[in-house]
């Protein structure tokens, strides 16, 4: 396992690699719904992040995930990723926390873009991967799985499957 730390000279973080435990892949999908600045709390693992999910995420981490991930410009995909109507978005800028059930659908996306972002190498090429037919997945394109959980899951298994080259 490669141990990610801090760049002395840009003070950043390297995004960790695809050979890095599972939970990596947690710590990322935070720093994709806003990190430090939006979900205040750090969540390193699964069980972080439960609790948080389970308090339901602050909207500012919706509007940024939108703003940040192009994959989620059109009313099609935030009604199939998210399970959100433009409407829907519009009363959200009001509430104090979003539901369990939505701050659980961000962060399975967050992780499935996070984790493709590393098998990929960037996360622009992730968001163009999720829009394109993939042979593992029946010429299926994985954002349009990702409205269910079994489709989800069947996106995740193939990003580890491509991982560690292990094409069926």
């Amino acid at each position: 396992m490669v141990a990610a730390t801090v760049g002395k000279e840009t003070g950043k973080k390297p995004v960790p690699s695809a050979d890095q435990a599972p939970d990596d892949h947690a710590l990322q999908a935070w720093r994709i719904l806003g990190g430090r600045n939006i979900m205040k709390a750090a969540m390193r693992s699964s069980l972080e992040a439960h609790d948080a999910i389970s308090k339901g995420f602050d909207p500012k981490a919706l509007f940024h995930l939108i703003e940040n991930v192009g994959v989620l410009a059109t009313e099609e995909a935030l009604q199939g990723v998210l399970g959100i109507s433009q409407r829907t978005l519009q009363r959200k800028r009001k509430v104090e926390r979003l539901s369990s059930d939505q701050s659980s659908r961000m962060w399975r996306f967050a992780e499935i873009l996070a984790q493709a972002t590393n098998a990929l190498g960037s996360q622009e090429e992730a968001e163009r991967w999720m829009m394109e037919p993939a042979m593992g997945l029946d010429n299926r394109r994985p954002i349009d799985l990702l409205s269910t959980a079994a489709g989800a899951e069947a996106v995740e298994d193939h990003l580890t499957r491509m991982e560690y080259g292990v094409y069926i």
